[in-house]
């Protein structure tokens, strides 16, 4: 059983903490102690803060996971003292000063821009009716339906707030590419791999929804993760 390690879970965009319903179960059974962020996606600092709190309120180690545009937010919020690892789940990793809409243009659009909606008030959404090509293509219709229509809108800002100082550059990191990504580009999630260079990187025939359709190697993922963070910051696999 792990020693009582915190793991918190930082959702993406157009989701909220339920997207890791695949994980938390299996986590929870381990004997680890599972939280996951409900994050406003109103602005990167926003979202930095909160996830900030919600690590300052665990009591021991904590491993922080981040999906998609939650790897921004674990990019800050790592450098909390009692962080000792994090893992990103077909996510931004971004260096300082760079920000979402930037690190797309490296590349062409992934297809699921071509169905990001924009409302009245800033927010973006995804078309509901592209969600599951878009976002989730491995998901039955069912559950693919239900992330569609509770899906939570980003903040149109998120997409140039810039990142500060990257802890992935202090802390031990482990990364995992979504080869089927239509939301980042699998290449981009690659580089964002070489570039950190963690202690481990893995590549799953995954949607952008990795964390739903591919659980167990998720799960697996942070167990390594957990094990592993007592040391130093490692090298690529």
């Amino acid at each position: 059983m792990p020693n009582n390690l915190n793991i918190v879970l930082v959702h993406g965009a157009w989701g909220d903490g339920s997207h890791w319903r695949h994980v938390i179960p299996a986590l929870h059974a381990k004997g680890y102690r599972v939280t996951a962020v409900q994050n406003p996606l109103t602005s990167l600092p926003d979202d930095i803060d909160r996830t900030s709190k919600l690590v300052a309120a665990q009591d021991g180690p904590t491993l922080l996971v981040g999906h998609s545009y939650g790897g921004m937010v674990i990019t800050g919020a790592g450098h909390a003292p009692n962080v000792i690892g994090l893992v990103y789940v077909a996510a931004f990793a971004p260096d300082e000063g760079e920000n979402p809409g930037g690190l797309f243009a490296l590349r062409e659009p992934p297809p699921g821009a071509a169905n990001i909606r924009p409302d009245k008030d800033g927010f973006l959404w995804i078309a509901p009716d592209k969600f599951r090509e878009s976002f989730c293509q491995d998901l039955d219709e069912t559950e693919a339906l239900v992330m569609a229509l509770t899906q939570k809108p980003i903040a149109a800002r998120c997409f140039d707030d810039k990142s500060g100082p990257p802890a992935w550059k202090v802390k031990p990191s482990w990364y995992q590419v979504s080869a089927n990504d239509r939301m980042i580009p699998p290449e981009t999630e690659r580089w964002f791999a070489d570039r950190m260079k963690p202690k481990k990187t893995i590549t799953l025939q995954a949607s952008h929804a990795s964390l739903a359709s591919h659980g167990d190697d998720i799960v697996a993922l942070i167990e390594e993760a957990a094990a592993g963070s007592a040391g130093g910051k490692g090298q690529a696999a």
